[in-house]
């Protein structure tokens, strides 16, 4: 039985947006050639180098990990090595896939206190050892946004993408979350990927609409040799791939990709601004993206989960939150009426939250479930 109460503890939560779900339901017409050569997956590329302005190659797989995984193993060799943020997916949450995947490369690891990589910290990491006892420095990662919602500016990305070509490195990005990164900067995919440097990028699709599915795009053709060998033996390639790629052209076509992520991001703006302020309760980091992460004693999580939110607390170090395509903006404004409450120490009454004054005397938030 679904639980009808909306959850923010991921964006993996939510269900499919009606675009994807419409065209999937259209691919499901009838039969189709397998393994990639129909006419859906060559529409939903298509859709991607018009999207991006740029002749790119357009693979399809299951999960993020798998995109991350054989993308950084396309680029690597086993004796060479990544760059990459302390927080990044590829480091904390992916069960050594992308090592497993590249047959040893190493993955080296950022400064915990920095929550992005910078031009200073990958120049001191490339060139902290050139020895042959050290796998050689190949390729920076970087997450857009990253895990804890910040998103990296265009400049940002091209300052990087230069001190990678000095150092003769590629660039690739986990954008897991990339159409937010768009939304929140106002900028074309084509401006924070390619024209400024980036190599190789890994467009998601289950974070922001569709059931399962990413994009690994590769803005460099020749780096993407037989990168479909590696899908299949990795265990990627789909028999019935127009259920991967269909949802794609349902998303990019009508622009749902933008607008879902625009919806996210807008309403982790809101519950920020809804909580700004609140005794006990900081924002561990910058609101940028669809994530909210907050600082509150323990009581107050505790009281949280006893009224029934469900948040996740090894990201960051504080409760997060994430907003996607479908959050309902009133379900926002009752968690955020909750945290205040909970903040303040005032119980529920069975059903009923007793109402929040200002100093006033007139209402702050709902008094009603």
């Amino acid at each position: 039985m679904t639980n009808s109460a909306q959850q923010f503890a991921s964006d993996n939560y939510a269900g499919i947006c009606p675009e994807a779900w419409a065209e999937m339901e259209r691919a499901n017409g009838g039969s189709s050639i397998a393994y990639g050569d129909d006419e859906w997956t060559q529409r939903a590329a298509d859709a991607f180098r018009q999207l991006f302005e740029k002749d790119c190659e357009v693979f399809f797989v299951f999960n993020g990990t798998a995109a991350n995984s054989l993308a950084l193993s396309s680029l690597c060799q086993s004796y060479h090595s990544v760059i990459c943020a302390s927080s990044a997916h590829v480091e904390t949450d992916e069960c050594g896939a992308p090592e497993f995947f590249s047959n040893g490369s190493k993955l080296l690891v950022g400064p915990a206190t920095a929550p992005k990589l910078t031009p200073a910290i990958i120049r001191a990491m490339a060139t902290s050892r050139s020895d042959i006892h050290f796998p050689k420095p190949r390729v920076v990662t970087i997450t857009q946004p990253t895990e804890t919602g910040l998103v990296y500016s265009i400049e940002e990305v091209r300052a990087i993408a230069a001190v990678c070509r000095e150092l003769g490195l590629k660039l690739h990005v986990d954008g897991a979350r990339f159409a937010h990164a768009c939304a929140a900067l106002g900028c074309s995919p084509a401006e924070l990927s390619w024209k400024a440097g980036v190599d190789v990028l890994c467009f998601g699709g289950t974070k922001n609409g569709m059931a399962v599915g990413e994009a690994v795009i590769f803005f460099e053709r020749a780096l993407a040799e037989d990168f479909d060998y590696r899908c299949k033996q990795a265990g990627q390639l789909a028999s019935k791939m127009r259920f991967l790629s269909a949802p794609w052209i349902g998303m990019l076509e009508s622009g749902a990709w933008l607008r879902n992520a625009r919806h996210g991001n807008a309403c982790a703006a809101r519950l920020a601004a809804a909580i700004a302020g609140v005794p006990g309760v900081e924002f561990l980091f910058p609101v940028e993206a669809n994530s909210v992460f907050l600082s509150a004693p323990e009581s107050v999580l505790d009281e949280l989960r006893r009224r029934g939110w469900r948040f996740y607390t090894f990201i960051g170090g504080g409760a997060r939150f994430m907003f996607a395509w479908d959050a309902d903006p009133a379900r926002v404004d009752e968690l955020a009426a909750d945290i205040r409450s909970a903040a303040a120490g005032i119980p529920r009454v069975g059903n009923r939250q007793l109402e929040l004054t200002d100093d006033d005397g007139k209402p702050r938030g709902p008094s009603i479930d």
